[in-house]
């Protein structure tokens, strides 16, 4: 059911790969909300569907071999999965953009970065005359902390912080109402990351934009974002605000996450990992897709998916155990 104050509602999107050698369950019935101007925090190991379930908002899915087999994407009380290529064009780019994982491939190395940024700005504005696209493109290079007058350098005449803003100048060139950055600061080293985050929040709150963080860093997520969405195995197994997450993990795989962070207050020889491997996603197991790797699984685990426990208004978990702690009060 449908929130009117959602700006973003994903009810059980299901995407899968038809490959040759099977099909690989990339996204398994996700289910997810947002509100305008939140910051979303997607947490999970590589391969855990985090960049498949935000190509398939933006469907850019390629396809083949991606199939969207089953679920709906309302955005702005549309649903994408039903408009056609023309009028999800229209939106990409302009009511929702996306900061792609490496600026050093996504940036076209043949045209200046102020040609780029006054490409998305005359896409989405037809109207506008070459002068006025120009203005914005170079206000938009102010704003990421660019000077304008670089406007005519191509991509190899930055470094890769320069690099990231550029992209960041381009995803918010349209005041976008949703923004998906998709891990923005892998590449960086840690000072730039710190800088990059800093802006992307402050941009974020001056044109008042939804944010879907997706990363791998809890440091991240923590210090940026609203609410958390923990994800294995192309599903989110945990969700809460930063309370619910941080303070009171329910979820092995989300303890597990926690417990493997160096901590600054303990003196402790060794780090504890959450050991084994996701599972094959051609291959999933019938039950809890973390039940292999769980130090509290049961027969019941490995038979049943559990459903989604709502143990608050904010935070709900899909594991056996809470469930049973919830039924028994």
């Amino acid at each position: 059911m449908q929130n009117p104050d959602d700006i973003l509602s994903i009810e059980e999107l299901t995407i899968h790969y038809e490959t040759d050698e099977g099909s690989v369950h990339a996204l398994n019935e996700v289910s997810l909300a947002m509100k305008r101007g939140e910051t979303l925090g997607l947490v999970g190991e590589t391969g855990a569907g985090k960049t498949t379930l935000a190509r398939g908002i933006l469907r850019l899915v390629p396809s083949p071999p991606g199939v969207v087999k089953h679920g709906s994407v309302y955005f702005e009380g549309q649903d994408l999965l039903s408009l056609n290529e023309s009028k999800m064009r229209s939106i990409r780019g302009s009511r929702i953009s996306m900061i792609f994982q490496d600026p050093m491939t996504s940036l076209n190395p043949v045209m200046s970065v102020g040609e780029q940024i006054q490409e998305v700005v005359e896409v989405h504005n037809r109207d506008l005359k070459h002068d006025e696209i120009v203005r914005q493109a170079d206000a938009m290079l102010e704003m990421v902390g660019i000077p304008s007058e670089r406007s005519h350098e191509f991509p190899h005449q930055f470094s890769g912080g320069m690099k990231q803003r550029v992209i960041i100048a381009i995803a918010l060139a349209c005041n976008p109402v949703l923004l998906i950055a998709d891990e923005p600061t892998t590449a960086l080293d840690v000072t730039i990351q710190a800088q990059v985050l800093d802006m992307i929040t402050a941009l974020k709150k001056r044109l008042n934009t939804a944010m879907l963080l997706i990363t791998h860093d809890l440091g991240v997520v923590a210090q940026n974002c609203d609410r958390v969405a923990i994800m294995y195995a192309g599903q989110i197994i945990e969700l809460g605000n930063l309370d619910d997450i941080f303070k009171r993990p329910t979820h092995p795989y989300t303890k597990g996450l926690l417990g493997s962070i160096p901590s600054l207050t303990k003196d402790v020889k060794r780090l504890s990992p959450i050991n084994g491997l996701m599972p094959d996603p051609t291959d999933l197991p019938p039950g809890c897709k973390f039940a292999p790797r769980c130090g509290f699984v049961t027969e019941a685990c490995e038979r049943a998916m559990p459903g989604v426990t709502h143990l608050s208004e904010t935070h709900q978990v899909r594991c056996i155990l809470a469930e049973a702690e919830v039924r028994n009060g």
